[in-house]
């Protein structure tokens, strides 16, 4: 979906760049997923506010429709062997073409051609290479005995990014505790400070829960490589929209109530199903470039993480409240020793 440039045109890759010290990127999550903190960030103003992510309730009105995501992680890091040599394979499973067949990122990618076969987990899942697809992927067909869901479970493993070298122990913290569709390559980060009690604390004051489906895939992995940001184009990801959040959201939208994203999927989601100004319900799929430039039409806050520099996760957060006012946040959330990324802390943009 292209979008029409409105007041910022012309930025370069380069325009999204900022210092991080490296040991301000969480390697672990905190013990209890609502104490992060909460760095608030109001559109209309330059001042920023230090809080906890359990505070949230109390910049939260009623009437208020919080948006989140319930698309769940997939076990979808598979280490095997190509049969018959026993080399080493690496493949990260993206989305599904078929019952059988996965569009795949596959590490050695050169030393893995189309008809290769691999096994993995000592043979309950085996796979071959049926194609080839642009940026190094591939097509692969798989064959198992059961259920699909269980094979994965045991042969495979929860992707963590790149920049998180620590194992995990507990892979339920990789999850959001509302997670519930499975089809994900990576976490909905934002939804990871939210527990249970804080969830029921928030519905109790008056503001409406509904739930979407993004499933996460390549992008969230793959790096931006142009310099002039509006030529990057975004791998679609699929959406689901129930009627029930339709509803919410555009009653919200008529009355003037705010509509509250929890993370970028969200926001991505939302904006490609109200992109004629009204969320429409049902499904499809979604490769919607936010920049800075894009006008919003149904997001009227958001909460979300802090983002890898040159994003595009991190250009749509400076798309939603200004690139300086969002730059001068992560220089003060630097000076303040915030923890980055997926485990790291969280910001509220109002």
């Amino acid at each position: 979906m292209k979008q029409l440039p409105l007041g910022e045109a012309d930025l370069k890759l380069s325009d999204f760049d900022y210092d991080l010290p490296e040991e301000l990127i969480a390697q672990e999550p905190l013990a209890e997923r609502d104490a992060s903190r909460l760095l608030v960030v109001r559109r209309d103003g330059d001042r920023f506010e230090h809080a906890c992510f359990r505070d949230l309730p109390r910049y939260l009105l009623p009437g208020d429709v919080l948006v989140v995501n319930e698309t769940r992680v997939l076990p979808v890091r598979l280490l095997g062997m190509k049969e018959p040599t026993g080399g080493r394979v690496e493949l990260l499973l993206l989305r599904p073409l078929s019952d059988v067949t996965w569009e795949a990122l596959v590490r050695p990618s050169r030393r893995v051609p189309v008809g290769t076969r691999l096994a993995f987990a000592g043979g309950i899942l085996r796979g071959q290479v049926v194609g080839r697809a642009p940026g190094g992927l591939r097509h692969v067909t798989f064959h198992w005995e059961g259920k699909f869901e269980d094979v994965l479970a045991r042969a495979g493993r929860i992707p963590l990014p790149p920049y998180i070298k620590k194992p995990l122990d507990d892979a339920d913290r990789y999850q959001t505790v509302y997670a519930q569709v499975g089809g994900s390559a990576a976490a909905p980060t934002a939804g990871l400070h939210f527990t249970p009690a804080l969830l029921e604390k928030i519905k109790g004051q008056g503001v409406l829960i509904q739930p979407v489906v993004l499933h996460i895939g390549l992008d969230t992995f793959g790096p931006v490589r142009v310099e002039k940001i509006e030529d990057h184009r975004m791998h679609e990801e699929y959406y689901q929209v129930p009627e029930t959040t339709a509803e919410a959201i555009n009653a919200a939208k008529r009355e003037k109530r705010r509509v509250i994203a929890v993370g970028t999927t969200v926001t991505r989601c939302l904006e490609t199903a109200g992109a004629e100004g009204s969320v429409r319900p049902g499904d499809g799929w979604s490769s919607l470039f936010i920049y800075p430039g894009y006008r919003f039409r149904i997001v009227d806050a958001l909460i979300t993480n802090f983002h890898l520099p040159r994003s595009t996760l991190l250009m749509l957060v400076c798309a939603f409240a200004g690139r300086e006012r969002i730059l001068a946040a992560y220089r003060e959330a630097v000076k303040q020793r915030y923890r980055f990324y997926s485990f790291g802390d969280a910001m509220l943009i109002i």
